[in-house]
């Protein structure tokens, strides 16, 4: 995976927006488990990455040290090598004076070269530097996402289950509104008061066909009477 690969992997993931992901789905509980498995696989894929990156740039810098060290070494070996001829000039050895010339030559050739090495390097090492940085940013964002869709998925296991409980109490109320106990009491007492009409209906029956027959028995009285007083002017 090459750095820019990986940089736009973390970018991408580290800027995802949760919410809208969320509203596109049928089922966010499932889109989150998903969202997480994914995020964990692509930050263990990413830290493998990014280590890698790091351990490369590590190289470059500790080689961009060892040339900068060289540098100094060799500039030192240069300057002892020169002195040592010009000692040699004043005491009057010249073909040993210039052999340690030759050889300060040679030390400064190899302190230019080291210096040139270190040079080139540090532009490489700078935007690797830059990159590895952009990274772990990156990485840090993509686990701060991580932890929020935890958080989230969390949240949104807690007020399904809310939700699910609620559902359950509110059909149970709808039967228990069905089936309302009130009203079968009223029904009931329907019931008997329609019992009780047609107890005070069998009585006023009773009532008026009792009188009835006090008036048949009046009647017989004063058919009794009529009869009584017939019979005592006849016989007067």
């Amino acid at each position: 995976m090459t750095k820019q690969t990986i940089l736009g992997r973390v970018t991408q993931l580290a800027k995802a927006n949760i919410n809208a992901l969320l509203d596109q789905a049928e089922d966010p509980q499932k889109m989150l488990d998903q969202l997480i498995r994914e995020y964990t696989a692509n930050i263990s894929e990413a830290e493998q990455a990014v280590a890698t990156t790091i351990g490369n740039l590590r190289l470059m810098e500790q080689d961009h040290r060892e040339d900068v060290d060289a540098a100094k070494e060799w500039g030192g070996k240069a300057l002892a090598a020169s002195r040592k001829a010009d000692e040699l000039r004043a005491a009057g050895s010249a073909a040993e004076a210039d052999k340690f010339d030759n050889l300060a030559k040679v030390a400064l050739g190899r302190q230019l070269r080291s210096e040139n090495e270190a040079r080139a390097a540090e532009p490489t090492i700078a935007a690797q530097t830059e990159v590895v940085d952009r990274l772990k940013s990156g990485l840090d964002q993509m686990k701060t996402k991580l932890s929020e869709l935890k958080a989230k998925r969390d949240e949104l296991v807690a007020r399904a289950k809310s939700a699910e409980a609620q559902n359950r109490m509110m059909d149970s109320v709808k039967s228990i509104d069905v089936l309302d106990p009130t009203s079968e009491l009223s029904r009931f007492e329907d019931k008997v008061r329609r019992e009780e009409a047609k107890a005070l209906g069998k009585q006023e029956l009773a009532a008026s066909s009792l009188d009835a027959q006090f008036e048949q028995l009046d009647s017989l009285g004063d058919s009794a009477e009529v009869e009584a007083r017939l019979a005592a002017l006849k016989s007067a």
